[in-house]
């Protein structure tokens, strides 16, 4: 995590590097503490020091990777493009400040617009007319996510018995089209 050869921007890798520092620093977690009384480091290694790092800090971090075999490396074990996984990162990081400072999802139109891949591994979404800057692409892309991370979750069921439950919610406003369930993504 530490070696500035391997990121793009050596300003922005630093940037992020000291975040992270200082998100170290702050940390009261166990695994922590245990490593400081144990070990003589300044910093635990990246295993240990990622649990600890903000969502925005990895995004930053990964985003700045130099090109190359190891940002295609992590992407690919999501069995991604690096452009696609980083747009996704990026996405991430804004829904997950929007609902933190209590933001609407709800018929949200996102700033963002994270990309389509072009050729998924895994099963994705056959409507091409869905808009990715709505909060049902996003969710369909933490669904890709978990699938590939643990097939068995069960994130899918528990969105779609919430919408069974209030069905005077509009799901079109937030950008399900009339026939998601159908979606083998989705199934």
């Amino acid at each position: 995590m530490g070696d500035a050869a391997l990121f793009a921007d050596p300003a922005k890798h630093q940037a992020t590097f000291a975040k992270i520092e200082e998100e170290l620093s702050r940390s009261d977690e166990k695994f922590i503490l245990s490593f400081r009384t144990k070990y003589s480091d300044p910093l635990p290694p990246s295993f240990i020091t990622l649990e600890i790092t903000s969502f925005g800090a990895l995004s930053r971090l990964y985003s700045n990777l130099k090109s190359g075999k190891t940002k295609r490396d992590i992407a690919g074990s999501f069995r991604l493009t690096d452009n696609v996984f980083t747009s996704w990162l990026h996405s991430f990081v804004c829904i997950r400040n929007i609902c933190a400072h209590h933001g609407r999802l709800w018929n949200r139109q996102m700033h963002i617009r994270p990309l389509f891949p072009r050729k998924p591994f895994n099963i994705w979404l056959t409507d091409k007319t869905v808009c990715n800057n709505r909060i049902y692409y996003i969710l369909s892309m933490i669904i890709y996510l978990l699938n590939m991370v643990n097939p068995e979750h069960t994130f899918r069921q528990k969105l779609s018995n919430l919408l069974l439950k209030y069905p005077n919610v509009d799901s079109r406003a937030t950008g399900f089209p009339a026939r998601w369930q159908t979606e083998p993504l989705w199934q």
